[in-house]
């Protein structure tokens, strides 16, 4: 009964993380398929590439939602077959195929994301601090360092390494089930990053955020100046005439 119910917790994560928001958002907002446009995953990122910051925002904030969700359904489905001790290792069973399932889509050609908010997801429901956390993180990352990538993988890192620590000092059950998903997750999350690690270590990374728009801006402003000067130049012929 219990490998039964591990594997039907696995069955209700993947449903749950395979739920394609960031797709579904973009199509309804801007009819445009997210999986055509930049990186073409569907996460928080590139969902604010195509349709802007609000949507970014929503898909984000969903994802993480689909790997809280994932995790409590299957605790509250199948919580009272398992034995106390063994529902810790439910829980993560859910959790690391809520992130399978996104990254890997069965309604999307199992394709996805990175796996960074359902990862983050499953995690809040273990230990809610994790959420205002990672949204912290997450933010000075991307709207700052401009890197969505480099936060995805220190999230993912963190997780793992926030669970050494709470098993350490008690916080939560004595149990290192929330540690190894920690780090099968990190370890999911990292695998699907790796182009962008490549483009990292080439300088070709796209920037996001705050840094990726103040790139533009020194452009916007040359582009500017030229077409001043230009229009200068023809005023004062013109009066020359």
């Amino acid at each position: 009964m219990t490998i039964l119910a591990l594997i039907l917790a696995a069955i209700i994560g993947y449903f749950f993380g395979s739920i394609p928001f960031g797709k579904i958002y973009v199509k309804l907002f801007t009819g445009q398929d997210l999986q055509q446009i930049g990186s073409g995953r569907t996460g928080g990122t590139n969902s604010m590439r195509a349709a802007g910051f609000g949507v970014g925002f929503l898909t984000a904030m969903s994802d993480v939602v689909k790997g809280v969700m994932g995790l409590l359904a299957a605790r509250w489905i199948l919580g009272g077959l398992v034995a106390p001790e063994m529902l810790p290792w439910l829980e993560v069973s859910a959790g690391i195929l809520a992130v399978v399932g996104h990254n890997w889509s069965i309604f999307i050609g199992f394709k996805g994301g990175a796996g960074t908010g359902p990862n983050v997801g499953w995690a809040t429901a273990i230990w809610w601090p994790m959420f205002p956390l990672a949204f912290a993180l997450m933010f000075a990352m991307i709207f700052l360092l401009g890197y969505a990538s480099v936060g995805s993988m220190t999230m993912g890192l963190i997780i793992p390494a926030t669970f050494i620590w709470l098993y350490i000092n008690g916080t939560i059950s004595g149990t290192a089930a929330y540690i190894v998903g920690g780090i099968i997750t990190a370890l999911l999350v990292a695998f699907s990053l790796r182009s962008n690690f490549a483009a990292l270590m080439r300088g070709e990374e796209r920037l996001v955020g705050l840094r990726a728009h103040l790139q533009k801006q020194p452009r916007k402003s040359k582009e500017s100046n030229s077409k001043s000067k230009f229009n200068f130049k023809w005023f004062t012929k013109t009066l020359q005439k």
